[in-house]
C-alpha cells in the first residue's frame, strides 16, 4: 500500500525514505485530501525537528503525510509561483517568523495550522517569482543529481563489498569450477578455490577470523568544553552531528573549536572515524563510520567518536575493507545490541574490539581497495560540489527573494561557481 511518511523522515536537505511504513491496500481515493504532489513543500510541524523543509521532487513515490507535517501548495500560480514558495521557505523571513513562533510556548517545538496561516511572505512580481524560481530550482535539480550519483556509486560500493567479502560470490564460482563474473584473470587468482570449517561457519581457505582488537584499535575522543566552541575559527571538531544514517559523508555540520585537545584525537584526511553515541532510540547513528574527508585540517574528534587506528601489519589497504565492514547486517545488529543507557546511547569499545570478521590475503585487500578507492573519492568531491552549491543558493537566495539581484547575474555567479 501507500507510504505513510513520518516526520523522521524528513531530513535537512532531503526526505529519506529508508525504513518508511506502509498502509495496508485500501482504498486510496480515502486518503486523497493527504496525497504528495510534485513541487510540495514539506514542513515538520513538532519536535525539536520543527521546520525542517524538503520537497516532492520528481521520481518519489507517492505517500500520505502524517499529522506531524505539513504540506503548502500555491492556490493560484498567477499569484503565487510554487517555485517561490519553495524558495521562500528556506529564506530568512520564513526562519525568522518560525523562531519566534516557536518560543512562544514552553512545551517542545511546535508549529500549528494556526502558526502556518498567520505566516506573512512578501511577493515580488510573479515574473520575478519566476525568474527566481527558475535559477534556484536549477541549482536544486543539481544538488539532487549530485547526491543521486553519490548513492549509485555507494550501492555499487557495497555490493561489491558483499559480493566478494560477505557472500564470497568469486570463491563459490570457481568451487564450481566456473569463472568469476566480472573479473579480470588476475584479481580471480586471488581468490581461493575451496571453503573450510571456522567459528564463524564455512569461510574461504586461507582466509583468518580475527577479531578487530588484532587489527585495529579504537581511540576515544576528546571531552570539549562548550566555551570552546567557534564560528569559523579554530580546529575542525568531528562530532555525532556529522553522522548521517542515509549518506556516505555527512559533514556539513561540523563544529570549529579554539579550545585544547590532545595529538592522539587529532584526525587527517582518510582516517577511519566511528560514533559511540546516539542521542535517540533509533539507533541509527550508533556504530556508523566515516572517512574524514580532506579540506578540514586541522581536526579532531569529539568523546562521542571512535578514531579506527590500524595496526602496522595490515597497512591503509584495510581502512576500506573496515569502512564496508562497519556497514554490514551482523556488525550493526551487534552495534545495536550492545548499546548501553536509557537515553542517549553508548557503543563499549570492547563490544567493537570483539567483533570477527573474515580477513582475506593481503593482495586482495589492496585488490578491493585499487577499486572502490576512486568511487570513494568521486563521492567525497561529489558532496564538495553539493555543498558549494548549497552554499552558493543560501547566498544567492535572499538577493533574488528581495529582488536585488536578476537572473543574468544569478546565472553567472552559478556558472562561475561551477
Amino acid at each position: 500500500g501507500l507510504i505513510f511518511l513520518r516526520a523522521g523522515h524528513v531530513r535537512d536537505t532531503h526526505i529519506d525514505f529508508d525504513g518508511v511504513d506502509h498502509f495496508k491496500a485500501i482504498d486510496n481515493s480515502k486518503l486523497r485530501g493527504k496525497l504528495s504532489v510534485l513541487g510540495d513543500v514539506v514542513v515538520t510541524t513538532k519536535g525539536n525537528s520543527t521546520g525542517r523543509i524538503a520537497f516532492v521532487t520528481k521520481g518519489m513515490p507517492e505517500f500520505v503525510y502524517s499529522p506531524h507535517l505539513s504540506f503548502w501548495r500555491s492556490k493560484d500560480e498567477s499569484v503565487l509561483c510554487q517555485g517561490f514558495l519553495r524558495a521562500w521557505s528556506r529564506g530568512g523571513e520564513f526562519e525568522s517568523q518560525l523562531q519566534a513562533m516557536c518560543r512562544s510556548t514552553d512545551m517542545a517545538p511546535y508549529l500549528s495550522l494556526t502558526d502556518q496561516k498567520r505566516l506573512h511572505i512578501t511577493l515580488p512580481s510573479i515574473e520575478h517569482q519566476r525568474e527566481a524560481a527558475e535559477i534556484l530550482d536549477g541549482i536544486e535539480a543539481r544538488i539532487t543529481l549530485l547526491r543521486e550519483t553519490n548513492a549509485t556509486l555507494d550501492a555499487i560500493a557495497q555490493a561489491l563489498f558483499k559480493s566478494w567479502f560477505v557472500d564470497f560470490d568469486p570463491v563459490r564460482a570457481k568451487v564450481e569450477g566456473l569463472q568469476p563474473e566480472s573479473m579480470d584473470a588476475a584479481t580471480a587468482a586471488l581468490f581461493p578455490d575451496s571453503f573450510e570449517e571456522s567459528e564463524l561457519g564455512s569461510v574461504p581457505k586461507g582466509w583468518e577470523v580475527l577479531p578487530l582488537r588484532q587489527l585495529c584499535a579504537f581511540q576515544k575522543g576528546c571531552s570539549y568544553k562548550g566555551d570552546g566552541l567557534a564560528d569559523g575559527e579554530g580546529a575542525y571538531m568531528f562530532n555525532i552531528g556529522c553522522f548521517n544514517k542515509p549518506r556516505v559523508y555527512a559533514f556539513q555540520k561540523v563544529k570549529r573549536y579554539v579550545g585544547d585537545y590532545k595529538p592522539k584525537h587529532q584526525v587527517y584526511p582518510g582516517d577511519l572515524i566511528i560514533a559511540n553515541t546516539d542521542m535517540t532510540q533509533q539507533r541509527d547513528i550508533l556504530g556508523r563510520p566515516l572517512l574524514v574527508p580532506s579540506g578540514m585540517e586541522p581536526g579532531f574528534i569529539s568523546h562521542h567518536v571512535f578514531k579506527v587506528e590500524v595496526g602496522e601489519r595490515f597497512g591503509n589497504q584495510i581502512r576500506d575493507f573496515l569502512f564496508f565492514s562497519f556497514q554490514q547486517a551482523v556488525f550493526r545488529e551487534r552495534a545495536v545490541g550492545y548499546a548501553t543507557g536509557t537515553t542517549v546511547l553508548a557503543l563499549p569499545r570492547d563490544a567493537l574490539e570483539e567483533h570477527c570478521v573474515v580477513l582475506p590475503s593481503q593482495s586482495l585487500l589492496m585488490a578491493f581497495s585499487d577499486v572502490v578507492s576512486p568511487l570513494l573519492s568521486t563521492i567525497h568531491e561529489n558532496e564538495e560540489r553539493a555543498t558549494l552549491l548549497t552554499q552558493l543558493r543560501d547566498t544567492l537566495l535572499p538577493r533574488l527573494i528581495s529582488g536585488q539581484l536578476r537572473l543574468p547575474q544569478a546565472a553567472a555567479l552559478i556558472e562561475e561557481a561551477v
